[in-house]
This record gives C-alpha cells, structure tokens and sequence, in this order.
C-alpha cells in the first residue's frame, strides 16, 4: 500500500459523515506505519468503543474509507477472517458490518464481513505457510494469498 497522509485518509471515507471523520482517531503509530507490509489499513478507534475503520485501495488503485461497527456478539464457533482466509489465526474474528455508501446507505442498508479483531490480515498472509508436498513453492502460495486478500478487501469495499 502506499503512503497516505492525514488529509488523504479523512478524504477517503465514503460512508461516514464529515463529523464522523473528523471525530476518528489516527491509528496508533500512524506517522511510523510499515506501508510495504500493508494491503490495507484498518485500526478499531480507542475512543469510540465498538466503531473500527479501513483503508482499502480499490482495483482502480483508488482509495475507499469504511466506517465499521463491531457487532455486540461474537461468533459462536471458532470464526474464519473473509479478508485472509488464515486457518491458524492468532487473534479473534468478529463480524464488522458497514453503512452502504450514498442514498441506500441513507436508507439503513448495510454490508458485513467477518475481519481478524485487531485487523492482522496483511501480517497472516505474509507468514510462511506450511509445506504442502515436497516441491512447494512456499513463494508462490505467499504471494498468492497476498493477491486474494486484495482482492477480497477491494471486492469489500467496492459492495460498500
């Protein structure tokens, strides 16, 4: 992911008000982000309990902001994350849902997904996975989980 400003961030929130941008808190660490690690950005705000945010760049390399809100329950079963689609998690899946954007998010219609808690998709599928067969190319699969997850968190972003 590239580099992002403050500004360049609060601009990319489609389905969020401008007070409700300019109330988000900055991601700890913000200035000091590993951006080649990155496939997109998503922190869950300290201040406003149970509200997270992600950044996500679309197919078309442009920016999408999502407001989420953390359901009050959390899945009965030990939970897949839809973005990484890692199987040795070492955190939470809790399901996020968000506003859509426009007049059907107006409208009370919203989107969710099930996401890692603490939103560490981009670090699992970076992980070395395990040996398949011997020949694996261990590379490759890396790099092909890598590619799923952005393509399933711009095929997110694009339904919000």
């Amino acid at each position: 992911m590239l580099r992002i400003t403050e500004k360049t961030l609060r601009a990319s929130f489609v389905n969020a008000s401008r007070k409700e941008v300019s109330d988000l808190t900055l991601p700890t660490g913000f200035e000091t982000l590993d951006w080649d690690q990155l496939d997109y950005l998503g922190w869950r705000d300290p201040k406003m309990g149970r509200r997270a945010y992600a950044v996500v760049p679309s197919l078309d390399g442009e920016l999408i902001g999502i407001l989420l809100q953390q359901a009050t329950a959390s899945p009965r079963a030990r939970a897949q994350c839809a973005w990484c689609s890692d199987v040795t998690l070492p955190n939470s899946v809790v399901f996020y849902s968000a506003r859509r954007s426009g007049k059907a998010g107006r409208n009370g219609n919203t989107v969710g997904t099930l996401v890692c808690e603490e939103f560490q998709c981009s670090r699992n599928v970076r992980r070395t996975p395990p040996l398949a067969y011997e020949g694996y190319d261990v590379e490759a699969a890396r790099q092909r989980r890598i590619e799923d997850l952005q393509l399933r968190i711009a095929s997110f972003a694009a339904e919000v």
